[in-house]
């Protein structure tokens, strides 16, 4: 029975997934395999006339990954609103981020699986600074 997927959008997405760059390479490390909380992960899924980089398809949720070519894209934003109307949550990270702070993409990633994220969630550089707790004077 035919997947009802074009051999176009079935050969694009090989191509994509064949042109890893590294943070994508390592995020995907973590999700494969069911690796990051027992959740299914695919990538390069085509969703209408797009591409989704990672895609979870029982929570519905794509993740995308940007280098600095996607600083106030209109096209990411067009995009990101038509997998919103398919009923998709989308969750975008930079690159450098997978790169240099891995554990706090992958923490981020869980939350909005498990439903920790409860409203949209838009800011140019989003940072939180953990303040280490102190115990009888020695920090944790």
């Amino acid at each position: 029975m035919p997947s009802g997927r074009s051999p176009e959008k079935i050969a694009r997405a090989r191509v994509l997934r064949h042109g890893d760059n590294p943070a994508e390479a390592t995020l995907w490390n973590e999700l494969k395999a069911k690796r990051l909380g027992g959740y299914k992960f695919v990538r390069q899924m085509p969703i209408g006339p797009y591409f989704a980089d990672f895609t979870c398809r029982s929570k519905k949720l794509v993740i995308e990954l940007d280098g600095s070519q996607h600083a106030e894209s209109f096209y990411d934003r067009r995009r990101d609103e038509f997998m919103r109307g398919e009923g998709f949550s989308m969750l975008r990270f930079w690159n450098v981020d997978v790169l240099r702070s891995p554990r706090s993409v992958w923490e981020t990633v869980l939350a909005a699986l498990e439903g920790q994220l409860h409203q949209d969630v838009i800011a140019s550089d989003p940072r939180f600074v953990f303040a280490a707790r102190k115990i009888g004077g020695d920090a944790l």
